[in-house]
């Protein structure tokens, strides 16, 4: 249950630079002219968490794993996409498959480098973009319309699912993503949403990509796009994807000494990454052993039983039960045998729901 975050935004806006710096890896073509990214780069990268450092001084395993996060990144979008221009439907398809969008939006002058657009406007460039989403989950609206409306002459069902498709289909013509729908958690969509995967119905993190001038504070471009992100609920993050991918190559020493001389703490995988997380409600747990540490990705609010499935399908069909030592106790108490004398190892049954920095063990039986 990884966190896969789908990079977009419009042609020449930064895409492929900030994916090459996430990833370390020069395997994106970030070119000066549009559509220099054809098919989608994708690559797993571990997420950062120095929670798992801190536990492998206690147990010392062989190796410490972290839980992964897969960027892909997507070909620029331009106007008429939702209908084919500039290969949009290709591009479209390939961001259904994303939990999250990373919208890069370009807030920098730099008279050498293109915009497709001609001039810098982050605003309107966001809404180039969001229009497309939207005219490509309304047509997708309306062809699930078509087929539901066949078969609502005889069935029940059916006629109140293209009652409330109606009604989305409207909130949707009307400028508004899928996800603000009021009855969006409605029995009769919950399906329709699953299989459809709409384009809008995906958390935004907006990413603002400014010049070196500008890493350690908002300028014009940046305000105007983060006031815009808080209008709609969703987060907005500050990177210099060029010098993200200057310092890509370096050890991490070099790295946050690096970062340290532009005035920045936390580098733009760090950011990109909490962000999504917060955006996606999204907590890590661990599992300890005498091998490896593992960090582990699921949702808030997840129970035990549906954990373990994330490990392994066994664990959560001959699921038993789960000892949990909260991260703070294990670090604090030296570990596990030390917590378990303490009375600080719990026994949970299946509907346990897991916290943030679990350590947990499971008892299961197939």
């Amino acid at each position: 249950m990884g966190l896969s975050i789908g990079i977009v935004g419009l042609p020449n806006v930064g895409k492929s630079t900030l994916f090459n710096a996430l990833t370390r890896a020069q395997n994106a073509a970030s070119e000066n002219y549009p559509f220099c990214t054809i098919e989608p780069n994708m690559a797993l990268v571990p997420v950062p968490d120095e929670r798992l450092s801190k536990l492998a001084q206690v147990t010392r395993p062989e190796r410490m794993v972290n839980a992964l996060v897969e960027f892909s990144d997507i070909a620029g979008l331009v106007r008429g996409a939702s209908r084919g221009e500039g290969l949009g439907n290709k591009f479209l398809a390939n961001i259904r498959e994303a939990d999250a969008i990373l919208h890069v939006v370009r807030c920098f002058d730099d008279p050498d480098v293109v915009h497709v657009e001609g001039t810098v406007d982050p605003l309107r460039d966001v809404h180039i973009i969001e229009n497309e989403l939207l005219l490509a989950d309304l047509e997708s609206i309306e062809r699930r319309m078509e087929r539901v409306g066949k078969m609502a002459r005889f069935d029940k069902d059916a006629q109140t699912k293209l009652e409330v498709l109606g009604e989305l289909l409207k909130h949707v013509m009307d400028g508004n993503p899928v996800r603000t729908y009021p009855r969006h958690d409605s029995p009769e969509l919950k399906i329709i949403f699953r299989e459809m995967r709409f384009l809008t119905d995906k958390h935004t993190i907006f990413v603002a990509n400014v010049g070196e001038d500008n890493v350690s504070e908002d300028n014009r471009e940046t305000l105007a796009l983060r006031e815009y992100a808080a209008s709609r609920g969703e987060e907005c993050v500050r990177i210099c994807a060029k010098i993200e991918e200057d310092m890509a190559g370096l050890p991490d020493a070099e790295r946050t000494e690096f970062l340290s001389s532009y005035g920045i703490d936390k580098s733009g995988l760090d950011t990109i990454i909490s962000a999504g997380y917060k955006a996606l409600g999204m907590i890590s747990f661990f599992t300890i052993g005498p091998r490896e540490i593992h960090a582990w990705t699921i949702r808030r609010g997840c129970k035990a039983a549906k954990a373990a499935g994330v490990i392994h399908s066994d664990f959560e069909r001959g699921f038993i039960r789960a000892e949990v030592i909260p991260y703070g106790e294990y670090i604090a108490h030296g570990g596990e045998q030390n917590c378990k004398s303490l009375g600080l190892a719990r026994m949970e049954g299946r509907d346990y729901v897991i916290s943030d920095g679990d350590v947990v063990k499971y008892l299961f039986n197939v």
